[in-house]
């Protein structure tokens, strides 16, 4: 019999026994994330710390919703990465369907969710919560398994509740093997949109030299 699960409620556990999924945490499997060569420009950069700054402003306001995370987080740093030019493709609202491979006990996830795709190599999923604190890891095993119902075998991910933002790298190449880079953070003292800006820039090149 066929087990049915959406993608909004499926858990870690349920991609590690139906899909082989598993956590490796060699630095060298996912080292596009911890020191990039790219360096940004000053314009960048100031455009980062206005960013900030803004988002600031909308926590004095709760709840932060996700249409505002949008349009304040979102929307420049994928500007700034140049996903809004060609060759990158954004679709969203993506639909997926992935099976087990055992046909003695197959499990199919199923979910529709607020996501951006670039050229399926790039997962980009923003948390919808009534509050910009609603943790990441809710909304782990969701965004890995629409990673892994990608044609892609290697394929990368950005979860980000506004707040927060944590980097994903998925391989099914033999056994689908993932990867999380550390949480950066705006409310840190420094500010980490430039880190997340650089590794976007840097997925993104590499996404275009692979395709």
């Amino acid at each position: 019999m066929v087990q049915a699960i959406r993608s909004s409620e499926v858990s870690l556990e349920e991609l590690e026994s139906h899909f082989g999924l598993t956590l490796t945490e060699n630095p060298a499997f996912f080292p596009e994330w911890q020191a990039p060569d790219l360096k940004l420009t000053e314009s960048e950069v100031q455009r980062l710390n206005q960013v900030k700054q803004h988002f600031r402003y909308l926590l004095r306001q709760p709840p932060v919703l996700e249409g505002a995370v949008k349009m304040v987080v979102l929307s420049p740093l994928l500007e700034l990465a140049g996903f809004y030019e060609p060759p990158f493709q954004i679709r969203s609202e993506a639909e997926i369907s992935i099976s087990s491979k055992d046909p003695d006990t197959e499990t199919v996830v199923r979910g529709a969710i607020d996501i951006l795709v670039l050229m399926e190599k790039l997962w980009l999923l923003v948390i919808e919560a009534k509050m910009s604190d609603f943790s990441l890891t809710k909304a782990l095993a969701q965004a890995l398994s629409h990673m892994l119902a990608s044609p892609e075998a290697v394929t990368f991910g950005m979860i980000t509740n506004g707040t927060d933002f944590v980097f994903l790298r998925v391989n099914t190449e033999e056994t689908a093997t993932y990867s999380s880079s550390r949480v950066f953070s705006l409310l840190s003292p420094t500010n980490e949109l430039i880190d997340v800006l650089t590794i976007l820039k840097t997925l993104g090149q590499k996404i275009i030299k692979t395709s």
